[in-house]
């Protein structure tokens, strides 16, 4: 079923408490099997979350779901997920809905499930996913076929980085986001005023906070507080994989997880005898988009949709990002959280998780948030927090999603939930494309992609040409004079000037002046 927009108008008057939606129910699960054969499968893992879930409730709920949201899978493959989980629930929901990629979408499915509530659409809404690439990696590589539901191969695979970008893009291999968020990272950190090597400093000591509040999590995938420098320092096990980032910088999809969310009204949540310690309110939230292709945008120093989302979700706690007293920040890479908290307002001390991150916590490809939800949940309960925000994030610095929640229930909220023309309004126009380029190009951003040995396979520029079109140049591993300049720890390579050529196999080259 297709979910229904989140523009649905609807009145400002203070919600009747049949209209009232809370967070009741929080469940996870974390599979580390013996035998590979013994991992669970992710309708397995999403069952046993939501089972979870309605005993933390503390009150039976399932039977009554009227709306339920399946996070997208990309381990295994099924045909109508939601529906095979609605059957092993025994319900029948009017919204059974199975999502696109995106790390936003546990976010976004949760906010639209307590608009659903708002609405009085539903009574009792859940919000899952799972993922098991742990295992059904190694089943590949072991060659042993898992006794689970059988692999929909005709089922097309949902489309996903190259899909959406250019061919010269493809052929540069910047078209996974392991080699396009350094763009972002770069760029940034020239806007900033940052060196190289200080912005690393700060990555690892922002990654290393993300590792101490994983060490304390029990479902966390690493459980140890690893110090700034063994982050950001290449070594056997901290293999470089695309400048500036490491193995310890980039998110860890070799994880068996589940996690789900329950909400109802509180009218629903008092007759069902929810305690009402137990009960977190969502306040309200904003999402945005930026263009598929990358490619497409006016520049990588900031995300005008990022900036767009996280100022609407401020302005429901009077301005000020100080005001949460608790935050999770997407953590694909270390840019998008550094980009974040200096719109928050937040200092380089600030606490940017509840959960560990997509490193330590692990990264169950687009279901990090709903775990990230459940430990918000968990430390809102606490007592000693009153408000959080959860902040996801999907594609290449794409689509952006923000949700509050509270130990304090709302006067009303607001289905306006769109910030789009916020986020236009600030987007300059985009220099034209071209693939093929020759004279001297300026350097807009830069990363360089390792092989698993640790050696440079190939720099690659994005550029800006003398007449102002921007393009993409290989820079070769033989020119290791260009390379050193533009990975310069204490110089920026934003802004280098140099000359580029086509070569035989149609791939602009740049070599430094």
């Amino acid at each position: 079923m297709t979910a229904r927009p989140l523009e649905t108008p609807m009145t400002a008057s203070a919600l009747p408490p049949e209209r009232i939606p809370v967070i009741v129910g929080v469940g996870e699960i974390v599979d580390r099997p013996k035998d590979i054969g013994d991992g669970l499968e992710p309708l397995a893992l999403l069952e046993q979350a939501i089972r979870r879930a309605e005993n933390d409730a503390g009150a039976k709920l399932i039977h009554d779901t009227g709306s339920l949201d399946v996070v997208n899978f990309l381990s295994w493959r099924y045909r109508d997920p939601e529906q095979l989980l609605a059957q092993r629930l025994g319900v029948t929901p009017a919204h059974c809905y199975y999502g696109p990629v995106g790390g936003e979408s546990p976010i976004r499915y949760l906010h639209e499930a307590a608009l659903r509530i708002a609405r009085g659409e539903c009574e009792v809404a859940v919000v899952c996913g799972a993922e098991a690439q742990s295992t059904a990696t190694k089943a590949e590589r072991a060659g042993v076929t898992l006794p689970w539901t059988p692999f929909a191969h005709d089922v097309e695979e949902p489309k996903r980085g190259a899909a959406f970008q250019k061919p010269l893009a493809v052929k540069l291999g910047v078209f996974r986001p392991v080699s396009v968020y350094p763009f972002y990272e770069v760029a940034s950190a020239a806007k900033w005023g940052q060196t190289p090597r200080q912005a690393l400093a700060e990555s690892g000591e922002l990654w290393s906070r993300f590792s101490a509040v994983a060490a304390y999590n029990p479902n966390a995938w690493l459980t140890r507080h690893f110090a700034p420098d063994e982050i950001t320092t290449p070594s056997t096990d901290n293999r470089p994989i695309a400048w500036p980032y490491t193995k310890l910088m980039v998110a860890n999809p070799m994880v068996n997880m589940g996690a789900a969310l329950i909400l109802t009204s509180l009218a629903k949540a008092r007759a069902a005898g929810v305690a009402e310690s137990r009960m977190i309110y969502p306040l309200g939230g904003a999402s945005a988009e930026d263009p598929r292709d990358y490619l497409t945008r006016d520049q990588f120093a900031e995300s005008h949709p990022q900036n767009a989302v996280l100022r609407a979700a401020m302005n429901l706690v009077g301005g000020k990002g100080t005001a949460f007293d608790v935050i999770e920040l997407y953590s694909c890479f270390p840019c998008v959280p550094k980009m974040a908290r200096r719109t928050l307002c937040l200092g380089a001390d600030v606490e940017p998780t509840v959960t560990g991150g997509l490193t330590f916590f692990g990264a169950p490809l687009n279901t990090y948030m709903t775990h990230a939800a459940c430990a918000m949940v968990r430390r809102l309960r606490g007592g000693g927090a009153r408000r959080g925000l959860l902040y996801g994030q999907g594609g290449f610095v794409t689509k952006h999603h923000a949700l509050v929640i509270s130990r304090e229930p709302p006067p009303s909220l607001s289905q306006e939930v769109s910030v789009q023309a916020e986020a236009d309004r600030h987007r300059a126009a985009a220099p034209a494309f071209v693939s093929e380029a020759s004279g001297n190009g300026r350097v807009e951003s830069f990363t360089a992609l390792f092989d698993r040995n640790g050696d440079v396979e190939h720099g690659v520029v994005m550029l800006r040409t003398e007449q102002n079109t921007r393009t993409l140049a290989r820079v070769p591993a033989q020119d290791t004079a260009t390379l050193a300049r533009l990975m310069d720890q204490d110089r920026t390579p934003v802004g280098a000037l140099g000359t580029i050529t086509m070569t035989a196999d149609g791939v602009p080259e740049w070599r430094g002046n």
